[in-house]
């Protein structure tokens, strides 16, 4: 069977003017049967859907805070630190790929972004706003355990990974507050704080706050999440 193709959404360096990639979102992908590819920022309708065309499924990022207006709040911390154009970006690729039903993964500012472009609102900052005992924003190396989440039962995550417990890392300051009207939660941290989500009417529509692409070399549970990702976007 062919591998699936998989666009990876670029992360955007405004000092330097440029996209950059971490490997390991390509070589999770790459370890689990796909070919990942990182996209440009290409806001046009008719290229935009060429990009639906190519890709079999859609990886988003981390990186930049999202903007709070998707969301229909002010900005409220000068923490926050968004990029518009990216934003503006992911929304017209997420809604082409729910419309066409091709599987999406979230990771960290993913899963807050899939929640804010589907209606929900988000942690703008978790230090001023949520304080907690939990390092959310964790030191080097990432590579290890932050704290721990607990997988709800019944939920595609918990049927994947057969356990209700998972230790994680961890590296934000934002998080999601209310999920989206369609989204349901998979995941909670210790200090209650929502940690997964996904999207009952899609075939895979997931979103996650840790870090799989940090910590899939050495952990079966990121090389399991990669991997049911990039088998749902081998699916005809």
């Amino acid at each position: 069977m062919e591998k699936p193709v998989v666009g990876v959404l670029p992360l955007w360096d405004e000092k330097r003017q440029s996209f950059w990639m971490l490997p390991g979102y390509l070589e999770g992908i790459q370890q689990a049967g796909g070919i990942p590819v990182t996209l440009p920022f290409a806001g046009e309708d008719g290229d935009i859907k060429e990009l639906l065309l190519l890709c079999d499924g859609f990886l988003f990022t981390g990186g930049q805070d999202v903007d709070p207006g998707l969301y229909g709040e002010a900005l409220r911390s000068a923490s926050v630190v968004p990029c518009r154009e990216r934003d503006a970006l992911e929304k017209k690729i997420l809604a082409g790929a729910i419309s066409c039903d091709k599987p999406v993964l979230g990771i960290c500012r993913g899963i807050q972004f899939l929640n804010a472009a589907l209606g929900g609102t988000l942690w703008q900052d978790l230090p001023a706003e949520r304080p907690s005992r939990i390092a959310h924003h964790m030191e080097k190396p990432y590579e290890r355990p932050a704290h721990l989440v607990h997988i709800l039962e019944g939920t595609p995550l918990y049927d994947l990974l057969g356990t209700g417990v998972l230790p994680v890392n961890s590296i934000h300051h934002q998080a999601v507050k209310e999920p989206a009207g369609d989204l349901s939660v998979m995941a909670v941290s210790e200090d209650g704080l929502i940690e997964a989500l996904h999207r009952k009417k899609s075939r895979f529509v997931w979103g996650i706050q840790w870090h799989t692409e940090y910590l899939f070399r050495t952990d079966e549970a990121s090389r399991k999440i990669f991997a049911a990702f990039v088998a749902a976007c081998r699916q005809d």
